[in-house]
């Protein structure tokens, strides 16, 4: 499912944008997870994490950019389209991405880098999830990524 114009994208400048969407939603009292769906180099679709001002534990950017591309997209776009996002997806993003059929994903900051912040368990890599499905790709600067939670009151 991999196509090679993905390697031409400004993977950079897309995480950036993800990175802006994750301090958004610090601002706005939710954590700090921020992406974007990319298609053509193009953003089409950004969200940031909303799980607790929407009191919704379903409110992952992640999941809920799949959401929006499975009702907005045919499955033909959605297959030319990337996904940057913050921090690796969780399982249950990754879970719903399948439906969505990305063609690539590219995150910043690992789970089991997350895991560290967190002082949780690591969860199943979304590459795990999705093999087969989606190519999962990363880290793309993650030193930055890092700092997203380093500066977050986990």
């Amino acid at each position: 499912m991999s196509d090679p114009t993905f390697d031409e994208f400004d993977h950079e400048a897309h995480m950036r944008r993800a990175f802006e969407l994750a301090r958004e939603a610090v601002d706005r009292g939710d954590r700090p997870f921020g992406t974007v769906l990319v298609r053509d180099d193009t953003v089409i679709m950004a969200d940031s994490n909303r799980v607790v001002t929407e009191d919704d534990i379903r409110r992952h950017p992640e999941l809920h950019l799949a959401y929006r591309a499975c009702r907005e997209l045919d499955p033909d776009e959605r297959a030319e389209t990337v996904m940057y996002t913050s921090t690796e997806p969780c399982p249950m993003c990754a879970g719903g991405m399948v439906s969505a059929g990305f063609g690539r994903v590219v995150y910043s900051v690992g789970s089991d880098e997350l895991a560290e912040f967190t002082s949780a368990e690591p969860s199943v890599r979304s590459a795990e999830v999705l093999d087969g499905v989606s190519d999962v790709t990363g880290p793309v600067l993650n030193e930055e990524g890092r700092q997203l939670h380093r500066d977050f009151d986990w």
